[in-house]
């Protein structure tokens, strides 16, 4: 009789199955939660979005006397008994279609870079792997939702923190950095015809198949990049990249080069992409963007109101499409700021309480999530790490978010273990 022997990579799995923390949690081991969302538009607000100063308000505060506390008053919003930054007026009455997670926290304090890649991956930097972005999984796990759309659509500058990581090529990104321009690399040149292109397309056809058959995976997925590059390269995928098409007073509603992106973003949507990032650190219009040390927090108000017509203004014109119940949009920063002014009358960097927000996606939204302590220093209810702010991500749109990945043998939990968080899904 034939004994069976597992590989090296079921015992690997069933190895890090074991670990998983479902009965930690009294939960049962095949529970999962799934959420009907098929699109994510995910904001980023590089340098640090301040909570204090806008989705979790406290006492107001005073930089010239060094008194702790919120730099802006606070206003009511939709729902009762949650208040947000004045500066948020718009997105104030929308707020019972949106969860402020103030609860969000990790260990990455002084860091930009490092808190930067613990919140596109969910993990530290490590020496030895290169992990992938939330948008690389959805897109790896998802894939577009047509045929001529890609599936992972990133609106800022490229780096590897947004990037596949040990996925490959395939589950990369398109980008682009400025909305007036489109992606960068699939506009043709000049002069270059239907017809020449279509000939280079006939000789490179012509050395795939003559050339030597590869199992490489590495290779395969790098060859099936560049296909999808010439599909999308087309007139067909490149409409969605003319705001012209847009009505002018809607493009207006929006406003500058971020609302555009915001617009691109629900443009993207339309057209099948599964993931986009809209990066929200190109303009800084108070010299400093999100980073508020010192006097920059003094024009802090300008960006926090762009975000807030932006954002608004996206909400709106999805629902009015149909589409706000089918695309989760998050807001994520790479930590948030202490109560405590600086010498110069700005804030520092806090990693242990910090704000995300989750918008639409077909969730039941409790406006806020998570509570802090009178200077939202300190976590004192419904505590939500990184892992856990991910598995939500993946389970509103679909992800399994118990599952492995893998790197080579090696499996990879896709959320690094985290738990969804369940009363949006209720």
């Amino acid at each position: 009789m034939n004994q069976y022997s597992p590989s090296r990579r079921e015992l690997l799995a069933a190895g890090a199955l074991s670990m998983l923390p479902a009965f930690a949690h009294g939960e049962s081991s095949d529970a999962s939660i799934v959420g009907n969302a098929e699109h994510v538009i995910s904001i980023w607000l590089g340098g640090g979005m301040g909570q204090i100063d806008t989705f979790d308000p406290k006492r107001k505060g005073d930089p010239a006397a060094k008194r702790s506390g919120s730099y802006y008053s606070s206003i009511d919003t939709a729902v009762p008994e949650v208040r947000v930054c004045e500066h948020l007026s718009n997105l104030a009455p929308l707020m019972d279609r949106v969860t402020a997670v103030r609860s969000v926290h990790h260990e990455v304090i002084d860091e930009h870079a490092a808190a930067t890649n613990r919140m596109h991956t969910g993990r530290s930097i490590s020496g030895t792997i290169t992990y992938p972005s939330i948008g690389s999984i959805v897109a790896h796990e998802r894939g577009a939702l047509s045929d001529v759309a890609p599936p992972y659509v990133l609106i800022g500058y490229p780096n590897v923190t947004r990037g596949p990581g040990f996925l490959g090529a395939r589950d990369s990104y398109l980008y682009l950095t400025d909305t007036s321009r489109g992606p960068a690399g699939l506009s043709r040149p000049d002069g270059l015809s239907d017809q020449r292109q279509s000939r280079r397309e006939q000789f490179l056809n012509a050395l795939n198949q003559n050339g030597d058959a590869t199992s490489q995976q590495r290779l395969l997925d790098y060859d099936a990049a560049i296909q999808q590059s010439l599909k999308l390269s087309g007139p067909d995928f490149s409409r969605v990249f003319d705001l012209d098409r847009e009505p002018s007073e809607l493009r207006s509603q929006y406003g500058g080069e971020f609302g555009q992106r915001c617009l691109l973003s629900r443009r993207l949507v339309e057209r099948g992409v599964r993931f986009i990032e809209v990066s929200h650190n190109l303009n800084f219009l108070n010299g400093a963007g999100w980073d508020v040390h010192n006097a920059g927090i003094e024009q802090q108000h300008r960006l926090i109101q762009e975000l807030d017509t932006a954002v608004a203004t996206l909400m709106i014109d999805l629902e009015n499409k149909k589409l706000l119940d089918k695309t989760l949009i998050v807001i994520t920063t790479e930590f948030g700021r202490p109560p405590e002014f600086d010498s110069g009358g700005g804030r520092g960097h806090q990693g242990t309480a910090f704000t995300c927000v989750l918008a639409g996606g077909g969730l039941s939204h409790q406006g806020a999530w998570g509570e802090t302590d009178e200077l939202s220093k300190r976590i004192i209810s419904n505590p939500v790490s990184v892992p856990d702010f991910f598995a939500t991500i993946c389970a509103a749109v679909g992800v399994d978010y118990r599952k492995n990945l893998y790197a080579g043998d090696r499996p990879v939990p896709i959320t690094d273990q985290g738990q969804p968080i369940a009363k949006l899904f209720s």
